[in-house]
């Protein structure tokens, strides 16, 4: 377990606590949630029971990212939510500040960072109680740095995993891409704060793939197709389909 001095760039009032191993991050940061006081980073470099959305399991090959940020005090659930667009702009950034390209990357709603059309990687937000209140925010994010996971294991009609190694020849180490990582998110959380989601919108939407083509949202036993026109001020995706327009909350996208 590493408590050390923050590496240089790593933003004020975060804490920062990097284990060789853990269960997962999320489950970590749910136990530790409790005596925090403010933001904090968890890095594992070996996750054992590692999950993705809706409970699947998510691969985490060595010299992959695998981190959660807690939010003590992130604000009301609708405000929380819209979290996910700050770590996708967060993650674009660290990507950039490490490959010095922006031209391979793209945002996938809701949740997802795409380089050359692949999946590298994932969001999930997981609200944190205290006395069956919810009161914190947990973000994990994965990152496939070094190995994509096995493509065979992934859902008919996902996208194929990729590794940011194997598409770009970039190396860097899961705690030396935490620290670029975050720094863009204390940034982008700063102007959240200062000026709410509308920048965050715009800078999302400009880094969002398939914007203006057809796509599928898939819903639990319905799916609509139509054409992904934006998303509104609350993070939803608009979709313009045969039966009108619509606002989507959540679901998996397929195209």
């Amino acid at each position: 377990m590493t408590f050390g001095p923050a590496p240089a760039g790593w933003p004020a009032s975060t804490e920062r606590v990097v284990l060789a191993e853990t269960d997962s991050t999320l489950d970590e940061a749910a136990r530790r949630f409790a005596g925090l006081t403010g933001p904090c980073w968890i890095l594992a470099l070996n996750q054992t029971k590692a999950r993705g959305r809706r409970g699947r399991a998510w691969q985490h090959p060595v010299g992959n990212l695998a981190a959660t940020l807690v939010l003590p005090d992130p604000g009301p659930p609708d405000r929380a939510a819209l979290r996910s667009f700050t770590a996708a702009l967060a993650l674009y950034d660290a990507l950039h500040a490490v490959t010095g390209r922006t031209d391979p990357f793209a945002l996938k709603w809701p949740n997802d960072v795409l380089l050359n059309g692949g999946k590298l990687a994932g969001i999930l937000l997981e609200t944190l109680q205290q006395k069956g209140r919810p009161t914190g925010l947990a973000i994990g994010i994965g990152v496939n740095l070094a190995m994509a996971p096995d493509g065979g294991a992934v859902e008919e009609g996902a996208l194929r995993p990729v590794s940011l190694a194997g598409e770009t020849a970039v190396a860097v180490s899961p705690e030396d891409f935490l620290t670029p990582l975050a720094a863009a998110f204390a940034g982008y959380e700063a102007q959240f704060a200062a000026y709410g989601f509308a920048p965050l919108r715009q800078a999302w939407l400009a880094r969002a793939t398939r914007l203006g083509c057809e796509i599928t949202a898939r819903m639990g036993n319905r799916q609509e197709t139509g054409i992904f026109e934006t998303i509104d001020d609350s993070g939803h995706l608009i979709l313009q389909t045969a039966a009108g327009r619509q606002a989507i909350a959540a679901a998996e996208i397929y195209f």
